[in-house]
């Protein structure tokens, strides 16, 4: 299967790329760079750096059997700052997409949503009917998509499946000596910021929120192997149906606090975490936790790789 992979030079497009070709699938990257890195694309994809709204011409010329859709804008405290962009890169620029792909006659399509969608849920574990209130203008834009997604289908036959996924950690450490990790040039995620702070690489680590009604005050949320992510994205290929759009959650079905996370980083590392304790952030939730229930029914799909191996996996990465 030819698969076009938007958003491929980045973090989790990057992993998935890699496992779509060790899978024995063909692989076509777009990727404007504008957050992502060319080295990061692995060696046997075709790559091609060019923006989600320029990709008619190249389907006219390479034809794919399936999309899977990364590219995007990603920051919470960003797109508070400046919606328009957001709006105009993630739901302007997808509905671009999912119009080239229609007049290319592409129909599969596996979206890279998100669990800001939900905002600030009622009940703990999170399943899919939950109700969709993002509190940031990132997740408006993730629920945007999906609902234009349920809309295409429904109007034109499309096979769109959304996989809403929590929070990613770890690295893909390839069999060719190649490892594809987090590299963000405004890094937000607890876990790389955090080794780089035990590392003494990077300055002390900003914790937000220490009042917030969990076991230890600070927020919980639930984590999954960035290749565990990447194994249900090529599941969900071979789920999508026609005229139907399918939302699924991936996450792992636990939660762990922010000085849990803080505590096995430091068993890992073997070095204390500097934090300098700090406000909330406007948009952070107390508790997200996903069921993955529907992946276990529709994907086949569950997690196998724990909080310690995303930290070993990520630590590896940060060494070298």
């Amino acid at each position: 299967m030819r698969v076009l992979v938007t958003g491929g030079a980045g973090y989790i497009g990057s992993v998935v790329t890699a496992r779509l070709l060790a899978e024995g699938h063909e692989a076509v990257v777009v990727d404007d760079l504008s957050t992502g890195h060319a080295d990061a694309v692995p060696p046997d994809a075709e790559f091609h750096q060019i923006s989600i709204t320029e990709v008619g011409p190249l389907l006219a010329e390479r034809p794919v059997h399936a999309v899977i859709h990364f590219a995007a804008k990603s920051l919470v405290g960003e797109s508070s700052e400046n919606p328009s962009l957001y709006w105009h890169g993630n739901v302007i620029g997808t509905v671009t997409l999912l119009d080239a792909l229609r007049g290319a006659g592409v129909n599969r399509i596996v979206f890279s949503s998100s669990a800001a969608t939900y905002g600030e849920p009622e009940r703990q574990p999170i399943t899919e009917d939950a109700p969709a209130r993002p509190t940031s203008p990132y997740g408006s834009t993730k629920l945007a998509i999906d609902l234009a997604l349920t809309d295409y289908a429904r109007s034109y036959g499309m096979a769109p499946l959304s996989l809403r996924y929590f929070n990613v950690a770890g690295a893909l450490h390839a069999g060719d000596g190649r490892s594809y990790g987090e590299r963000h040039t405004r890094e937000t995620h607890l876990i790389p910021n955090a080794l780089r702070a035990a590392a003494g690489a990077g300055a002390a680590m900003s914790l937000f929120g220490t009042d917030y009604p969990t076991a230890d005050g600070t927020c919980v949320r639930d984590y999954i192997h960035v290749v565990d992510l990447a194994d249900a994205h090529l599941r969900a290929l071979d789920a999508t149906t026609a005229g139907v759009h399918h939302v699924v959650n991936l996450g792992s079905g636990r939660g762990h606090t922010v000085r849990e996370v803080l505590d096995a980083i430091e068993r890992v590392t073997g070095s204390p975490v500097p934090v300098l304790e700090a406000d909330r952030r406007p948009g952070d939730v107390a508790v997200l936790i996903a069921s993955n229930a529907k992946a276990g029914s529709l994907l086949g799909w569950r997690p196998t790789r724990d909080l310690a191996t995303m930290i070993e996996d990520a630590w590896r990465f940060e060494r070298r």
